[in-house]
């Protein structure tokens, strides 16, 4: 009896490893790898590196994806918006996409700024703006303390950087579990996780509509990979402790900074975050956007465009568009 009990236990568990594994490798067909695979040190890093024109008239600019995300996000988002009037590299983060994990350092946001430091010397790129898109707002923050030579300006998009109130998912606390963990990644998350990838990222962009192609585009499923989503779950897992013990140091930062957030963000709580970065960076510049959810990288972002333009003295209106962006986020309200 014994051994038909481990056996109902020990059939279905290899099941759903090898189910997990399958649809690991039929995502990696399905959103192959765009960027290059650069070695910084013991492991390599991912990223799409886009040259500027002959006539650009903007910096170099680095961006970093938020959590359970990948370079595809914010290349789709700023590449045509950008293209030709700045030098671009797109980050997979250490672990997330098809960047290597690195050691331990890499669990928290200041391991994996000096990873994308170590990246953009590899790439000849030796002073940036850096923008970075919620959890990734924490890394660009951690990037302007501990590289401010390499700053040359800060956009944080939606960040979360600062302590905040309640905790995380329960599936983030699990995954960075060690033995139980591996198990529920390897089993479970797959096919629970393809059930939320259209609820999941509608919700990120909610009030604001998702672009119809986002999914195809991004390749939210390479998150559920075993191996990543652990990578993934560890980040969230550790963020609050790390924020605790750096956002006293925000005080630090030098860089030039501008912070693009909104009233209606349900993922991150606008509020702690952003006023908190406001407050604690001299001279930062909040703009607050009314009807403006989780992604202004793909609502407003000419507003991010503008943003740039003015870290770096180009002549433009940012006040006007910002007005302009939330003249149209509530028209699409109200229609």
């Amino acid at each position: 009896m014994l051994k038909i009990a481990l056996l109902l236990l020990i059939l279905p568990t290899l099941a759903a490893v090898f189910y997990s594994r399958w649809h690991a490798r039929a995502f990696a067909r399905r959103f192959p790898n765009v960027g290059d695979l650069i070695d910084i040190g013991g492991y390599r890093m991912n990223s799409v590196h886009l040259p500027a024109a002959e006539t650009a008239d903007l910096p170099p600019v680095v961006f970093i994806h938020g959590a359970s995300g990948n370079l595809l996000d914010q290349l789709h988002a700023f590449a045509p918006a950008l293209a030709g009037r700045a030098e671009m590299l797109f980050v997979d983060r250490p672990g997330h996409g098809y960047s290597e994990r690195g050691g331990p350092a890499n669990d928290r946001p200041d391991g994996q700024a000096d990873a994308i430091a170590k990246l953009m010397d590899k790439r000849g790129i030796h002073r940036a703006v850096i923008v970075g898109h919620s959890f990734g707002g924490a890394i660009a923050a951690s990037f302007a303390l501990h590289h401010p030579q390499m700053t040359a300006g800060l956009i944080l998009l939606a960040p979360a950087t600062h302590p905040w109130p309640g905790g995380i998912d329960w599936y983030y606390r699990l995954t960075a579990l060690p033995f139980v963990g591996w198990l529920f990644a390897h089993t479970l998350v797959m096919p629970l996780g393809q059930r939320r990838i259209d609820g999941g990222t509608r919700s990120i962009f909610s009030p604001n509509p998702r672009p119809d192609d986002y999914v195809e585009k991004t390749g939210p499923h390479l998150v559920l990979r075993p191996t990543t989503f652990r990578n993934n779950a560890r980040d969230v897992a550790n963020l609050h402790a790390y924020v605790t013990e750096v956002a006293p140091r925000y005080a630090q930062i030098t860089a030039r900074t501008i912070i693009v957030s909104g009233d209606s963000d349900d993922i991150v709580l606008a509020d702690v975050h952003s006023r908190g970065l406001a407050r604690d960076i001299a001279g930062a510049e909040l703009l607050w956007i009314g009807n403006l959810g989780h992604k202004p990288d793909y609502i407003v972002t000419d507003v991010v465009v503008a943003a740039v333009e003015k870290l770096v003295g180009k002549p433009g209106d940012l006040d006007a568009t910002v007005k302009l962006a939330e003249e149209r986020l509530t028209d699409r309200k109200g229609s």
